[in-house]
């Protein structure tokens, strides 16, 4: 598929501009804000900028140039009827963004879905990374807490989202917001579909991580960890500190961990700031 590289319209506001590319036969948004170094927030397959993002934004920015996204068929971005969600596609149209913004090189954070989308980026493009933070995120379906599949049935997502955040957000964002129901259909069909990356792909990459997830998370404990250590963790840090970390934090459960402001901008600064040789 030839790529569009294309910035067609912005959308302006007082905090922030907002912008469309072409990207992928899709109208991908996404907003920039701050100056420095650049960070890209990848959110959540059912979150865009203001769920998942909305109380870091302003925290990160006041020392970098952080570009918010929103991906295919959620909030501003447009759906390409008849594309399924995949990690490998919407890493794609990530990959297809950078070149768009004339970015060579930049730290991702990635939230959820967008953690699995950095490391597919990580192991596709890996001269683009630089540091990866990644909150929540899996390599391999047996890594997702098995209770996951009872949230994921229509009749429990239906409930459990009607009138929630990301409910509002999407209504208050998307072109269509008819399309709701639609977005969770092809959500529901993107968490079903299993995940297996081998682990060698998850070694090769350079670039050091933060690993985050919380203690109730949909991420099993031990996952996190094994992803920890595919990243070179483990190690005694007096004789060998790895250039790799990782944090769960406390009584912290998926939908709230983008919400723990004070925990994570107490780590992540840090982390991006270190020089690791």
């Amino acid at each position: 598929m030839q790529t569009n590289k294309t910035i067609i319209s912005s959308n302006n506001t007082t905090d922030s501009c907002g912008n469309y590319a072409e990207v992928n036969g899709l109208k991908m948004y996404y907003e920039i804000y701050g100056e420095g170094k650049p960070l890209l927030l990848l959110p959540g397959a059912l979150s865009g900028i203001s769920t998942a993002f909305g109380k870091l934004i302003p925290l990160l920015a006041t020392e970098r140039q952080v570009i918010a996204v929103e991906f295919q068929g959620y909030g501003h971005t447009t759906d390409v009827p008849g594309r399924p969600l995949s990690y490998e596609q919407l890493a794609d149209d990530v990959m297809a963004l950078l070149d768009v913004l004339n970015i060579t090189q930049t730290d991702i954070f990635g939230y959820s879905t967008g953690a699995g989308v950095a490391l597919q980026v990580a192991i596709r493009k890996p001269g683009v990374i630089r540091k990866l933070v990644l909150a929540s995120v899996s390599y391999n379906s047996n890594g997702r807490h098995p209770d996951l599949k009872t949230l994921f049935s229509p009749e429990v997502m239906e409930v459990a989202l009607k009138g929630s955040p990301y409910e509002t957000e999407y209504m208050n964002t998307a072109a269509n917001p008819g399309n709701w129901s639609v977005q969770l259909a092809k959500v529901r069909a993107f968490e079903q579909t299993v995940q297996d990356w081998p682990e060698d792909e998850i070694r090769s990459i350079k670039a050091p991580a933060l690993i985050i997830a919380g203690d109730a998370d949909i991420i099993q404990p031990a996952h996190i960890l094994a992803l920890y250590k595919l990243f070179g963790g483990g190690s005694l840090g007096e004789l060998s500190m790895p250039a790799s970390q990782l944090a769960i934090l406390p009584g912290t459960m998926h939908t709230a961990l983008t919400q723990k402001t004070d925990l994570l901008m107490a780590m992540i600064p840090g982390f991006l700031d270190q020089d690791h040789g």
